[in-house]
């Protein structure tokens, strides 16, 4: 006899390694019920004068045995007890396209696809793991197939592997962040909806349609440069600079503080705009919906000026929305929660 639910409980922890912090949500299983168990977060300022990554030889690289320790000090902290991990890998350490292939059987795409792959990707196939889904068309049909392809570099994967030695977890898999993201925030919606995720590092837009990453783009803002322009303007400390950022935003102040971000603000639009564009030139269609993620989303302001540049549905990134979780926690998991939307979705792989 087979049952439709899950009578045992499964746990699931989803891990975050960003440049200037670490988070990390463990969440549960039964059923179809998801519940937040627990969740952490470290600086890397609260430990060390470094960032969690560094710039070597144009990558981001980790730091293995600083990350490892932090990761230890925060399972200890939040008594998270799930040893099992998924890890979330930036954009900029993964390479995705998408390319047709004309009409074949199920059985002779694997090596099509392979063979494809060696004309984009630009390191050897024998230094990266590929992965690839069919996101159009289907074998065995007269239509062309469309196809995702995501590489990584195996240098990479190593890290993470290590990372995971370290601080005694047991690693599971990898993921990009993208693909967290629209695990955690998309849901059932079929519109194409574009996702901002805006970063200490960079910036990513992507396009998903049912489901599917259409585009995605990353591009140089940050939420750190916004910070640093504002202490550079009123020649003020980065603490203080971070503080009128989060008080003020684009609201208007005595400090000025809107006429200093809007000529970045506005770049970062710009750039959304001609992503937004291509997709519309390529799909013929407009973008319905738009996201904003990570912890700069909720800039006092920038909501409101988003629906005032692109006259479209804006949103609040908030992964906890279809997740229990005790209500008490309500208002601080709606302020966490453009932050934590890459670790939830992350977390949200393990329960499926």
């Amino acid at each position: 006899m087979s049952f439709p639910f899950r009578l045992i409980p499964k746990n699931s922890l989803g891990i975050d390694i960003g440049t200037s912090s670490i988070k990390m949500v463990e969440l549960s299983r039964w059923g179809e019920r998801r519940k937040l168990e627990n969740y952490g977060e470290l600086s890397s300022q609260a430990l060390y004068e470094k960032p969690f990554r560094t710039f070597e030889k144009s990558a981001l690289l980790l730091s293995n045995q600083d990350i490892a320790r932090a990761i230890t000090a925060i399972l200890e902290e939040a008594k998270i007890k799930t040893r099992e991990v998924i890890f979330s890998i930036p954009d900029f350490s993964t390479f995705f396209t998408t390319f047709e292939l004309p009409p074949m059987t199920e059985k002779e795409l694997p090596q099509a696809v392979r063979y494809e792959a060696r004309l984009h990707i630009p390191l050897p196939l024998s230094e990266v793991t590929i992965d690839w889904r069919l996101i159009e068309g289907r074998p065995s049909q007269k239509t062309p197939l469309k196809i995702l392809l995501v590489s990584v570099p195996n240098e990479v994967i190593n890290q993470y592997q290590e990372i995971a030695r370290l601080a005694n977890l047991q690693f599971q898999a990898l993921e990009a962040e993208v693909f967290s993201l629209i695990r955690s925030l998309i849901g059932e919606d079929k519109r194409p909806i574009c996702l901002i995720d805006i970063g200490a590092q960079s910036t990513t837009c992507s396009i998903v349609e049912k489901g599917i990453l259409k585009i995605s783009h990353s591009f140089d803002f940050s939420g750190n440069e916004l910070t640093s322009q504002i202490a550079k303007s009123l020649n003020i400390d980065y603490k203080k600079a971070e503080e009128y950022k989060k008080k003020y935003g684009l609201f208007p102040s005595e400090q000025n503080i809107r006429e200093i971000l809007l000529p970045l603000i506005d770049f970062m639009l710009n750039e959304i705009d001609k992503i937004s564009g291509n997709f519309y030139r390529t799909e013929r269609k407009g973008i319905e919906k738009i996201i904003l993620a990570g912890g700069t989303a909720l800039l006092p302001g920038l909501k409101e000026y988003f629906f005032e540049k692109f006259q479209k549905e804006i949103e609040i990134a908030n992964p906890f929305s279809n997740i229990f979780y005790p209500p008490i926690l309500e208002e601080i998991l709606r302020e966490m929660g453009p932050a934590y939307a890459i670790a939830v979705g992350t977390a949200l792989r393990g329960l499926e």
